[in-house]
């Protein structure tokens, strides 16, 4: 009854890997001994180590130091004893690493426990296939759930066949995201801004509209966060962005979804869409032809909507501010642009506080049914 226990630590362990491994998913793995965790590891950046390889490699130091007689030559004495638990499949397949299959057959680990199955064609199933073809105890379905939801973005791409889409937005007291006519006002607090950089780093993208980018030139970067810039996507179906803006620099890579000309330049790619009526459904086909399993949406409204109104979104963050913001002069927006409205049928996932403000975390569908 250990199972869940392990696989719990098994989904801790691959949360580190956050904004670090995509596209690959992030994966945790335990290597447990007699009823004792022996190594532990995760997938930490893509195209290095997998979790399986790095618990199993944690375990033969740890038992190097635990038990006088270890040696390389008798490790199978030890990891023929020993349960692989792992939060998804085990890859089959050469890619940056070679199969972490391989791996377990190596060292004739005789169970292996999974919290999920691999949704990726390359994998969906093999892995198990070809443990249990070569005699390894194999048990599936552990914290299955959990798995998938901490893998919602990995899961989503291949099962839907789009990138996993995050709404964000900050609204005021009044529900008012800016002033009309419109001028610069932070609504949120600096340590919210924070907060909304280190989301930038855990996904592959950030997207906002024509709009924003004319109003506010933003850098669309992850600079008050450690971590990676997200690649820009940016809607402008006329081409109306002037060539000086920030999101032509080589802080990131940018996407401009247009309808009047495609090609390529260093680092920014103009696609062109076909069918203004299905500008946004052909975006997200692009971006997951071109392998970006997460947008962050920053706005503003009209795009927001767009995604809301189609119902093409999975997760909603507001940053709700009871605070004056940090307008130059304090003044409260009492009137001005109202944020958008969720349906109600919006899961409430959590309620966070954060000083003057509340992170409001709405998923579409109850994590349950993911």
């Amino acid at each position: 009854m250990k199972d869940p226990l392990y696989m719990q630590r098994c989904l801790e362990l691959a949360l580190l890997g956050l904004g670090k491994v995509s596209p690959n998913p992030m994966v945790g793995a335990v290597l447990v001994y007699r009823d004792e965790i022996m190594g532990e590891g995760w997938h930490q950046k893509y195209g290095e180590a997998h979790a399986e390889v790095n618990a199993i490699n944690d375990a033969l130091k740890n038992l190097n130091r635990k038990y006088p007689d270890f040696s390389t030559e008798n490790s199978h004495a030890y990891l023929k004893e020993s349960t692989l638990y792992v939060s998804l499949e085990p890859c089959s397949h050469y890619g940056k690493t070679p199969p972490c299959t391989e791996l377990i057959l190596k060292h004739k680990i005789p169970v292996v426990v999974i919290g999920s199955l691999d949704s990726n064609p390359l994998v969906s199933g093999k892995g198990v296939k070809i443990l249990r073809e070569q005699g390894v105890l194999v048990e599936t379905g552990i914290l299955e759930k959990e798995s998938r939801f901490l893998n919602r973005r990995f899961f989503t791409y291949f099962e839907q066949k789009r990138p996993y889409i995050i709404l964000k937005w900050a609204e005021n007291q009044y529900n008012i995201m800016a002033p009309v006519p419109y001028e610069p006002y932070w609504i949120s607090s600096p340590l919210s801004q924070r907060l909304n950089h280190r989301w930038r780093t855990e996904e592959d993208a950030i997207l906002i509209g024509t709009n924003t980018v004319k109003l506010d030139n933003p850098l669309l970067t992850s600079r008050h966060w450690s971590g990676k810039n997200p690649k820009r996507v940016i809607l402008d179906w006329n081409l109306e962005i002037p060539l000086g803006y920030h999101i032509y620099n080589k802080d990131s890579e940018t996407y401009i979804m247009n309808g009047l000309k495609q090609f390529h330049q260093e680092n920014i790619h103009y696609l062109q869409i076909e069918h203004k009526e299905y500008f946004i459904q052909s975006i997200l086909f692009q971006l997951y032809l071109n392998n970006i399993q997460s947008v962050l949406v920053e706005g503003g409204y009209q795009t927001l909507y767009s995604f809301i109104a189609l119902g093409i979104w999975d997760e909603a963050r507001i940053i709700h501010s009871e605070g004056t913001g940090l307008k130059y002069n304090q003044e409260k927006i009492v009137q001005g642009l109202v944020a958008p409205v969720l349906p109600k049928t919006s899961y409430l996932f959590s309620k966070t506080p954060l000083k003057q403000d509340t992170i409001l975390n709405f998923l579409q569908v109850n994590p349950e049914n993911i």
